[in-house]
Order: C-alpha cells, then structure tokens, then sequence
C-alpha cells in the first residue's frame, strides 16, 4: 500500500511539473521580430491619463492598455524638453553624450529672420537611430507626427532609418501660429511644413485635423505591413500648444480644450489597436505609450497636471522628467500590473534590440540597460539603479540630489486664486537659487518637498561623486551635434 503511495505520489507530481513546464515556456515563447508601435506624445503630463489620476476627461483605451499590460510609476525622460527628450529615445544616449556644442536643456529651432528657413543643427549623421537597427533587421519604419532632430535635409527622418515619414519637422508653434493658435502678423520663422517622405505638402496645416490624419496614416501602415515586422513612431504634435482639436472631439470633456485633445489621442491609441486586432497581430505586437516630458504649466488651461510631482516641463523636479509610461503585448507583458521602480526612454532602444534578436551599436558608448525582464513582468527588480538629470541632478535608488545653484520651477495655474497671483509666483519660481544641497527621498516624499540631506550626509557625498563622475565622462566623451551649411 505504501509502494502504491508513494508511485502516485511521484506520479501526481510529473504530471503537475511537466504541466508548469509547458506552461512557463508558452509563457516566455516570443514572436521573432515583433512589432513595435511607440507613441511618444508632447507635454502630456504624469497625471494626465485616467490610470494615473486625470480629473476632467477619460482615457479608456489608455486605461484597456493599462489594465492588460503594465503601468510604470517612476519613468523618465532625461532632459524635459522637447529636442534632448527624442534625440535620447532614438539613441539609447545621454542628451550630453551627443549634443556636444549645443546646449543639451534646449531645443532646435528653424532659422528666423530676414531668410527663414531649415535650422542649421540636427542629430548628428554619424549617430545610429533605433530606425536604423530595427531597418538592418528587415523592419519597416515608420514615423508619423513631430519629428524635431533637425529640420534641414540631411537631418529628416527618411536619412535616418525611417522608410515612410508624415508630419512637422519641430513643434508646433514655431511656424506662424502663437500659443493660441492665433496668426503672428509680423512672424520671422517660416510657416510650419507638413512632409510626406522628404516632400512639403502643406504649409500651416489646419492643426484641428492633425491627429486625425496621424491617427489615418497609422491605420494604413499597419495594413500594408500586416505580414512583416514593422516600427511604427507615432509622436503626436498634441498636447504641444497651440491646442487643436478635431471637431467630433470638441466641447466633450469636462475641462476645456486640454483634455478635449486628450481624448482624442486616446481615440487615437484606440483606432490603432483596434488595427491590430483585426489584422491578428495583437499577439504580435509590443505598443508603449509614454510623453516626452512633463505638463507645460506655464500655459494654464491650455496645460496639462503632473499631481502628485513637483513643477513640470522644462524643469529637473519630477514634474519635468517623470512622464506616465504603459506598455501593453497580449500574452508577454503581465497584464494588470505595476512597475515602481525606475526606468527610462534611454532603455527602450536596447530592450527592443534584443526583441528583434540584435544589439546596439558596439563602435561607440550608450547609456541604456536591456530590461525585457523587467518591462515583461518577470521581475520587479528593474536594472536601472542610477539616473542622470543633467550636470547638477542625480537619482540613485530611491534618493535624488540637488546641487547648489538656479533652479527654474513651474505651478500650475489651478492652484491660484487669480492670475495675478499665479503670475507672480511663476516670477519668484524662475529666479530660485539654493546655495546648498538639496536630497530628497522619493519614496517617502514623492513630491520633492522635504530636504534632508543635513540627516544624510554620507548619501549626499556619495551622489555627488557618482555625479562627478558622469560630468568628467561627458567632458571628455561626449560626441558632436549636427552642423548643416547650405550648399
């Protein structure tokens, strides 16, 4: 009888771990060369999506996404405004290991003046963009929106590993429009160009139909590439001001234009999807969704929240550089979960190089960890233990250092009781200096409102060398923006 037993028992026991087996390795099979679809909006801040706290209009594509994949609470971007932000996601860098000679906090412009035209500076031609990696294994590339690495010829998208370009080369009041969509009278930029491939095909386009023609020509890239693997970038123009809206959009949410423009990307992320679904590349198909920095509070209404960070774009609080990130794969990303710890645009490039069975670039030093692991769910331990926010901020674990000096902040207009009052504390805000350290802890204090680098002065020397070390790097390895001279 105890023979008898113990067989069953061992029996029992080979059936249930041959079972675990095959379904661990169902689990983990991956389709080769996946698709990737990568939304990377502008100035939509970390409050701005349904699953992430917005008040006054709904997400409920974003919020599907969100409740079938992962949401990552503590996800960057290392510069906060608009040029660094995408020059770092296309090429897994530091905005100051590759913008030498340019200042790595600001943005490129077109050239104004009594010739306006294409500027004179764009992502070096000598950097490799994830386009070029994922087109050297046999992808088709894709982007569709706001690209603003360079205006000028050899800096457009399709001389830079995209096969398919449509949209504005730079943001979108650049052009003729102002931050209301009003039309400068005595503007000395050129009008803002809308491209089809290397082709203008309008100048000044109506902006209330943008999304939607994005949101089109995505549809019709995923259908005619349905049978092999394809990278499709899609950084809408909005919620960039000026603030345009489709009129089928118009007047629906609760909180004016904002989160009208809101719900239509949503729309957006949703037709996209729904795409995919009907094509059976669902399974197929890694979709992230995630802002290239923090809300512009300066605009008021017409900008976004980033509750419960401090400031937002254009700023090094959280506000700025932690954007609402959901990442979304049906049956290889654990649905309904959440990522705490952090990780960054800079880790995309060299997690969807492994996805597509590649590797980055060996000839010269990048900045982004591999995190399949920890983006699939696998783990809740991610790879990144440091963040660089420029020469003068750092992120190490769970603490972040300040060094002394200015430091320019934001609030939003919501938090006043007039405008004037806004306004002036916006001018006190911009002219802020510290004349000491500041360290913060960010799990306990999320919002950046506690200083207690005098209780931690060990932490405060240790951040400051690995800090050190960063900028003595840079000095020394950091590689060229690009130059163009019109022939």
């Amino acid at each position: 009888m105890l023979h008898k037993n113990r067989l069953l028992f061992w029996l029992v026991s080979f059936v249930l771990l041959t079972s675990a087996m095959v379904s661990n390795s169902h689990a983990t099979e991956r389709p080769e060369r996946p698709n990737i679809v990568l939304f990377f909006v502008d100035d939509q801040g970390y409050s701005d999506i349904g699953c992430f706290g917005a008040v006054g209009f709904q997400t409920p594509h974003l919020d599907k996404l969100a409740e079938g994949g992962r949401r990552f609470t503590s996800f960057y971007v290392p510069i906060s405004v608009c040029t660094p932000s995408r020059a770092a996601l296309l090429t897994g860098c530091y905005p100051h290991r590759i913008l030498r000679g340019f200042n790595p906090t600001s943005v490129f412009f077109p050239t104004r003046g009594e010739n306006p035209g294409p500027g004179k500076e764009g992502l070096h031609l000598n950097e490799i963009t994830l386009a070029n990696i994922l087109k050297e294994r046999g992808y088709a590339t894709s982007i569709i929106g706001k690209w603003h690495l360079g205006d000028a010829p050899p800096f457009l998208p399709t001389k830079r590993g995209f096969d398919e370009y449509f949209g504005i080369p730079y943001s979108n009041d650049m052009g003729h429009r102002d931050q209301r969509m009003e039309l400068r009278p005595n503007s000395n930029s050129p009008p803002t160009p809308l491209y089809d491939g290397d082709v203008i095909i309008e100048t000044e386009p109506d902006q209330r139909f943008l999304t939607r023609r994005y949101t089109e020509r995505a549809v019709d890239f995923i259908q005619r590439n349905k049978d092999k693997p394809f990278f499709l970038y899609v950084p809408h123009t909005m919620p960039h001001t000026p603030l345009a809206v489709h009129p089928d959009f118009a007047g629906r949410s609760e909180c004016g234009l904002y989160g009208d423009v809101i719900q239509e990307l949503d729309w957006s992320v949703g037709e996209v999807v729904r795409t995919l679904r009907e094509h059976g590349l669902e399974e197929k198909t890694m979709i992230i969704y995630t802002s290239d920095n923090g809300p512009w509070l300066q605009m008021g209404d017409h900008g976004g929240h980033a509750e419960p960070l401090r400031s937002g774009k254009g700023t090094k609080y959280e506000g700025g550089h932690r954007v609402p990130c959901i990442m979304y794969w049906k049956g290889q990303i654990k649905p309904g979960t959440v990522a705490s710890e952090m990780l960054s645009t800079l880790d995309l490039m060299p997690t969807f190089a492994k996805l597509a069975g590649t590797t980055m670039p060996q000839d010269r030093k990048t900045d982004g960890i591999e995190a399949w692991d920890y983006i699939s769910g696998a783990t809740d331990i991610s790879p990144r233990k440091t963040f660089v926010f420029g020469d003068r901020m750092i992120r190490h674990g769970k603490w972040k250092l300040f060094l002394p000096g200015p430091y320019f902040e934001t609030v939003h207009r919501d938090k006043f009781n007039s405008e004037s009052e806004w306004r002036a504390a916006m001018q006190t805000l911009a002219s802020a200096r510290y004349d000491f350290p500041r360290l913060y802890d960010l799990e306990a204090d999320i919002g950046e409102s506690q200083d207690i680098s005098e209780q931690h002065p060990e932490i405060v020397a240790e951040l400051r060398q690995l800090l050190a070390d960063f900028v003595q790097e840079m000095a020394t390895e950091a590689r060229p923006v690009g130059r163009w001279e019109e022939e």
